[in-house]
């Protein structure tokens, strides 16, 4: 029973929109022994986990998975490793529910166990201790069966505090995870940035940071107040507040002068520490004092130590944000109280069995432990644990009132004295804090310090927010929202608008397109593409950023102000989205590339993972009614909008769409040439014609108009939605993007520098190939046509052989290479695959070299061209590439000079175009073909396809 694999999602993916762990696991042995074949299996595991009696499983209902495992013949292992897996994080404190473990199909025993998760090592943790002890649980014969012997000395119990131990340490702090809860409460997304408690809320440039409590708004010189003690005294004290009397020591027998001077009893507190780490109260003796001077040495930052005037009565915090008070908890150290019958170690125990006690910060309140404070505190009162204390009398096991060493807090919100209230928001004000607590020592909260007395022992940065949170008595306060009210008034973004591309070819295209619209728009728009990510059109981090790393990176950015994320098959599949949603999605095509690699077989389970971005948008989804695949996807839609994109005017579902006043992007044909125009509500808007935007090359390369057409849906999208962004606006984007080299490079980049034309695009599957050839049919071309050919050594032999034949008869020669990176194929297989598969589609031998290593294949191509003739080269290397282009024949004098890039033409205004879209005024709907199993429905956003069982 072993991990064969494992990936973590940390997005939207194919099995949820949440974070999920999937391993692929291996049964072994224990395939042949479901749960009914394991005598006392079941019951030993739910001796050792009895939350497993409230999974539902199938049946949806408490009880459900114990059903599973009993009746019949019971599950198998892998479904019962899911289980355990969600419980064990369940009880550190995650709340995790989702799981499903299907059998993969392609080896007996092989499963893929999906489940939820928080906390990514929490979960993998989780999922390894499940399986040691669903094999320690095995019966004796069946454990036979199993490589792994049994640990002797095996302590549930203790493993499985230690892990709760290991997860709190990982999962984020009750006032963390308050602050966190808060921010999704108000739809502000998170980051954690780092394995402890800082994380930025919002995204771009509404980001604001969090360190527990502190907020990036905190002042660091308030933190240097508040953390000196004696510093914070003397400003509360030249204000008037009430502090009791102190003095700096740096020596135990200074420290016993002090305490002379001030008065017994005193108090001993490091000069720099918290969650009184190192506080000794109501010292009478010198010895004692002594001892707590080394005790707060010992605990503090600093060689000092202060002693104090040990001030009577309760121990009060009071939490201030933003200048107001927001919560108040009068705290009490832990303690047992004596019922005349149990010893006081017995009481412990007693009081530990309290359900909301559990390990650190697992639960409400923490465990009471025996430790070295406890000792000496029963040592000082005579006592030992064996002690059977009388009725009634209250035991302190520790002398201060923190929740992490067992104390509780009780919430007097409601009743604190005004007087109170206003002295504790001064005390937080003067110190500078946004967020602080200050602990107030009186009698009675209800009553004015001014007559009942009271001091302020101390104002805290990084106040926690456990005991207002979850007081052990009292009403809960919701601390945590003035704070997020405090970083993000109402009625303020915190989201930049995020629009994500995917498909198949041209989603890079595509994406710089819509960033640089953006850009001539006067945003900063963040983008990751196969290149890298650029924010503001300038190259930030390089590489392919196209999964969840290179979304963070924008979102993190402070200055983007917009996203446009370009979404490859590849992060999908290893991790997932890389945000939670989006405002746009669109998917430009789903055809044949990297299929037969992780996992992706077919082209139906390809669009099921290029519908994901879709799944998950929010506003509108932009989608090519001309491919089938991603038509479909409108079914899986929940966005506001729906965005046909068709280069088919006569296209019968759009032209219904349209009709019910749906959104649609159309090339249309006026008396100019072609234009691009936008549907929406009925209104019919002429954008920009084709020949007008550079990279189309005249609106002869019909794959960057489809791209182009995107851009716009996608570009008018935003501006209807999220941001501000006219179509004017738009239409100068498209009319200043150009597919050079240095703006995208590898994508349709053009050199006219030599006699003949050349061609550089990152053409790697069968669809891009084609689209090329077709440009090239329509270029006009004086002399021949060349091309250096290549293809992926990952793909399979039927797509290395679809692209070949997509290339043949369009070209006058081949030059047939490979790629530097061989992904597993020999030296010459590739180039010698597209020259047999030429060959069988009618390519004359004469017409085709093999020139395995690229470098030397474009040489080759290059010198075989001659005035008037055009160059494709499809490269892998692409810098190299266009260095090889741009530099060839310097070396022999005959070098070109680039000429200087033509000025863009000026956008004339748009003509009147009549709309094939529009002509038809009857009232009948337009009939068009439907596949078998699917119907025409219409909704609030207009026309699609559905199942006839989604239409039931």
């Amino acid at each position: 029973m072993r991990v064969v694999s494992t990936n973590v999602y940390v997005g939207p993916n194919q099995y949820a929109h949440f974070p999920v762990i999937r391993h692929t696991i291996d049964l072994g042995p224990l395939e042949d022994y479901p749960t009914q074949k394991l005598d006392g299996f079941v019951d030993r595991l739910c001796e050792v986990l009895p939350g497993l009696h409230e999974h539902g499983c199938s049946y949806r209902e408490p009880g459900g998975f114990i059903r599973r495992m009993t009746e019949d013949e019971g599950t198998w292992l892998g479904h019962v490793w899911e289980h355990v897996a969600l419980e064990l994080q369940g009880i550190a404190g995650h709340d995790v529910t989702f799981g499903k473990t299907r059998s993969t199909g392609r080896a007996v025993g092989e499963y893929d166990m999906v489940f939820q998760y928080q906390q990514k090592d929490v979960g993998l943790e989780a999922s390894e201790l499940a399986r040691r002890i669903i094999l320690r649980l095995l019966p004796d014969d069946v454990q036979a069966l199993i490589d792994e012997e049994k640990e002797a000395d095996y302590d549930w119990e203790e493993e499985r505090d230690a892990f709760i131990k290991r997860a709190q340490r990982l999962a984020f702090g009750p006032s963390t995870q308050s602050i966190i809860d808060a921010a999704e409460a108000r739809d502000v997304p998170w980051i954690r940035l780092n394995k402890y408690s800082l994380v930025q809320l919002g995204h771009g440039t509404y980001q604001q940071r969090i360190q527990a409590t502190v907020t990036g708004q905190t002042k660091h010189i308030a933190v240097e107040i508040a953390s000196d003690k004696e510093d914070t005294r003397a400003l509360l004290e030249s204000l008037g507040l009430p502090v009791p009397k102190q003095e700096l020591v740096y020596g135990p027998s200074d420290a016993v002068r002090a305490a002379r001077r001030i008065g017994y009893p005193v108090v001993t507190k490091p000069l720099n520490a918290n969650h009184g780490r190192g506080v000794s109260i109501r010292l009478t003796e010198p010895d004692q004092v002594e001892t707590g001077f080394e005790h707060a040495q010992k605990h503090g930052t600093s060689r000092a130590v202060l002693v104090e005037s040990f001030v009577s009565g309760f121990d009060h915090r009071m939490l201030v944000v933003n200048g107001h008070l927001v919560a108040v908890a009068k705290r009490v150290p832990g303690h047992v109280v004596g019922d005349g019958e149990h010893t006081i170690e017995e009481l412990v125990e007693i009081v530990n069995q309290d359900p909301r006690r559990g390990v650190g910060h697992e639960k409400v309140l923490t465990r009471l432990e025996f430790d070295a404070q406890a000792e000496r505190l029963l040592a000082r009162a005579g006592y030992t644990a064996e002690t059977v204390l009388p009725e009634g009398e209250t035991f302190y096991l520790r002398s201060t009132a923190n929740l992490s060493t067992g104390g509780t807090a009780i919430d007097l919100t409601d009743v604190v004295h005004p007087d109170n209230r206003d002295m504790a928001e001064r005390a937080v004000r003067a110190v500078g804090l946004d967020v602080g607590g200050v602990d107030f020592l009186t009698d009675d909260i209800t009553q004015s310090w001014r007559e009942v007395g009271g001091a302020i022992v101390e104002v805290n940065a990084a106040p926690g927010f456990r005991m207002h949170v979850a007081p052990s008595e009292g009403t809960p306060r919701d601390v945590a929202g003035p704070v997020m009210d405090m970083l993000f008034p109402p009625n303020t973004p915190s989201r930049i608008p995020v629009a994500i591309v995917t498909g198949t070819n041209g989603k890079t295209t595509t994406t710089r397109m819509v960033s640089h619209i953006l850009q001539m728009a006067g945003f900063m728009p963040g983008m990751t593409s196969t290149d890298g990510v650029f924010v503001d059109g300038r190259l930030s981090v390089k590489g392919d950023m196209t999964g969840p790393v290179g979304a963070r990176t924008v979102l993190r950015d402070p200055s983007v102000d917009a996203a446009v994320l370009e979404v490859a098959r590849g992060g999908l599949v290893r991790a997932g989205l890389g945000v939670r949603r989006c405002d746009v999605a669109a998917c430009l095509n789903v055809s044949a590339d990297h299929l037969g690699l992780g996992r992706i077989n077919t082209l139906d389970e390809l669009a099921e993972i290029k519908r994901i971005p879709i799944e998950v948008a929010t506003d509108t989804v932009v989608l090519n009614a001309d491919d089938p695949r991603v038509l479909a996807m409108a079914e899986h839609a929940d966005a506001e909008h729906l965005c046909y994109v068709t280069m088919n005017a006569e296209h019968a579902l759009v032209r219904e769409h349209v009709r019910e006043g749906g959104r649609a992007v159309v090339l249309e044909r006026g008396i100019a040439g072609e234009m691009i125009t936008i549907h929406d509500g009925g209104r019919h808007l002429p954008l920009v014609w084709t020949h007008l935007i550079p990279a189309t090359i005249d609106g002869k390369a019909s794959h960057n108009v489809q791209n182009a057409m995107f851009a716009a849906g996608i570009a008018y999208a935003l501006g209807n939605g999220p941001v501000e962004l006219t179509l004017d606006q738009i239409r100068h984007g498209l009319q200043t993007f150009s597919t050079s080299f240095y703006e995208a490079p590898g994508r349709l980049n053009v050199f006219d520098g030599h006699p003949f034309r050349v061609i550089l695009d990152y053409a790697h599957n069968p669809a891009a190939v084609e689209a090329m050839a077709s440009l090239v049919d329509r270029l006009d071309v004086q002399g021949r046509r060349i091309l250096a050919l290549a293809a992926p050594g990952d793909r399979r032999d039927e797509d290395v052989d679809a692209m070949a034949r997509a290339a043949a008869g369009h070209f006058d020669h081949y030059v047939c290479k490979r790629d530097d990176r061989l992904r597993g194929r020999g030296e010459t297989e590739i180039p010698e695959m597209l020259r047999r598969c030429l060959l069988d589609a009618g390519v004359a031998e004469g017409a085709i070299d093999v020139v395995p290593e690229e470098e030397a294949a474009v040489l080759h191509a290059l010198r075989q061209a001659g005035p008037g003739d055009l160059v494709v080269v499809f490269g892998d290397h692409i810098e190299r590439c266009w260095d090889q282009i741009i530099h060839f024949g310097a070396a022999s004098g005959d070098g070109q000079a680039t000429p200087a890039p033509r000025p863009t033409e000026a956008a004339p205004p748009a003509p009147r175009v009549t709309s094939p879209i529009d002509e038809d005024d009857s009232d009948e709907p337009t009939a068009f073909e439907v596949s078998r199993g699917q119907r025409l429905v219409r909704d609030r956003r207009g026309v699609h396809l559905v199942t006839d069982e989604e239409a039931d």
